[in-house]
């Protein structure tokens, strides 16, 4: 290398405000800046996470790009790269993955290194083929859980260039009893809610993976079972306006809130009682992460994603894929059992500190550089 630092570009589509942008910004800013150099390239636009990434002072270019593959958007990526003249280029999710590899050919002298986020069932056959293809010009795959490390093993990814580093993320600020009573009571205000409403959360995309219709119809089990509940959802998403609908059907919509996109997500989490998460698939969920970081008691689908977080009684609780009156059971066990909160709740705050830090995240994602720039 030429240069004193190791320079490093991301290249992601958006920086939008959602699981993969969040750890890019976390492992961006959380590089010594002593040894890395890094620019961030957003293929489409950019979004929230700008802000903490030129509070870093990390440089930033947005390519504005506008098709499916879009060819002037390659080529500006392509002049990018020859400009900063990295030492690795490290991409994340399919289309920046795409870009970069072909990009990637014997006269290049940069390093790759994709992060594939989740287990990609909903990929097509072409873009599965387009995957195969750019294995030769991979350095290293990143993946973020076993399931998804498992998923591209299966695809045909050497097992030696695939390495498993779990999301990263902060323990949230403390609130006094106080504050927190306060805030809470002008949330249910807010949302015309009980003072005595036993707050059932989830957040994130409204969107078919999440299979928030088996949550619907647990909410209508639950609202038969103790009027207290309520489930609230945040977040917008393709799915938004049927699940509305669907809750009126259901004769739910009065024990529901559907409060959209929120800013402050750890303010969200502190209103709420328990999490759940009935996904069909995840890679690892950034969501369920931050509702244990808040000490929630969580109840999630027995999918291998999120059992490498949730242990049964340990950590949390689970329930079959789409077993809807199975999570309200495992509710009803929360909304019964105060005891079962605090300790399922405090187990995974733990568990979440000592395996799920942003600095073991930087680490790992530094031992993976230094390894392929040897």
């Amino acid at each position: 290398m030429s240069h004193s630092r190791i320079r490093i570009a991301f290249v992601i589509p958006t920086l939008d405000q959602s699981g993969a942008e969040k750890q890019l910004s976390l492992l961006a800013c959380g590089l010594p800046t002593s040894e890395y150099e890094p620019l961030v390239i957003a293929l489409n636009r950019g979004g929230p996470y700008e802000k903490a990434l030129r509070q870093s002072e990390i440089p930033i270019k947005i390519l504005d790009k506008r098709l499916r593959f879009d060819p002037f958007a390659h080529k500006r990526l392509s002049a990018c790269l020859k400009e900063f003249q990295p030492d690795i280029v490290h991409s994340w999710l399919f289309s920046a993955n795409s870009h970069v590899r072909l990009l990637k050919n014997s006269h290049t002298k940069w390093k790759t290194v994709v992060s594939e986020r989740c287990v990609d069932s909903w990929k097509s056959a072409w873009q599965l083929w387009l995957d195969r293809k750019m294995i030769p010009r991979t350095d290293a795959l990143v993946a973020n859980s076993n399931s998804v490390a498992e998923f591209y093993t299966n695809l045909g990814v050497p097992a030696q260039l695939i390495h498993v580093i779990n999301n990263g993320i902060s323990l949230p600020p403390t609130f006094s009893e106080t504050e927190k009573r306060k805030e809470h009571k002008a949330w249910l205000d807010k949302w015309n809610l009980p003072e005595n409403a036993f707050i059932v959360g989830f957040a994130g995309r409204l969107a078919p993976q999440k299979q928030l219709k088996t949550l619907l119809w647990a909410a209508h089990l639950l609202n038969i079972a103790d009027p207290r509940i309520v489930a609230v959802f945040a977040g917008e998403g393709p799915e938004s306006g049927n699940l509305r609908e669907l809750a009126k059907k259901y004769e739910v919509d009065h024990h529901l809130r559907f409060i959209g996109h929120q800013d402050d997500i750890d303010f969200f989490y502190r209103q709420c009682d328990a999490f759940w998460l009935a996904s069909e698939f995840e890679g690892e969920s950034n969501s369920l992460m931050e509702a244990m970081a808040h000490g929630l008691p969580v109840v999630v689908s027995q999918i291998p994603a999120n059992l490498e977080l949730v242990t049964e009684g340990v950590t949390g609780l689970t329930a079959p894929l789409g077993d809807s009156a199975r999570f309200a059971k495992q509710i009803r066990k929360l909304t019964d059992d105060s005891e079962l909160r605090i300790k399922l709740g405090q187990q995974a705050q733990d568990f979440i500190r000592k395996n799920r830090s942003i600095e073991l995240m930087v680490e790992k994602h530094e031992q993976v550089y230094q390894a392929i720039l040897k």
